[in-house]
């Protein structure tokens, strides 16, 4: 399964590690030092055309890591996926899927 981000760039369901919201997180020094580190090593990828929503971090193919920077919510991101923590789904699976 597949998630879009916008822009045309989608990202493999099990390569998002987490989906955050950007008002809420970067608040927090921690989140904004990994940003920058993160922007520093050419990692952030921008997504989209009006303000930014969300901060979706990914696993790469080489096994490192991705961030893009959407202007989608992180409740339609959820929605999007077939998202489970903790084998809880977060979303009821469609039958057949």
């Amino acid at each position: 399964m597949y998630i879009h981000l916008g822009m045309g760039v989608v990202v493999r369901e099990e390569d998002v590690v987490g989906i955050f919201d950007m008002e809420n997180t970067t608040v927090s020094g921690a989140t904004r030092v990994f940003l920058k580190r993160a922007q520093k090593e050419n990692l952030v990828e921008d997504v989209c055309y009006d303000l930014p929503r969300s901060i979706v971090v990914c696993r790469d193919y080489i096994g490192g890591e991705r961030v893009y920077i959407t202007q989608i919510a992180p409740a339609t991101l959820l929605k999007r996926s077939r998202a489970e923590i903790g084998g809880i789904a977060l979303r009821p699976h469609a039958k057949g899927l």
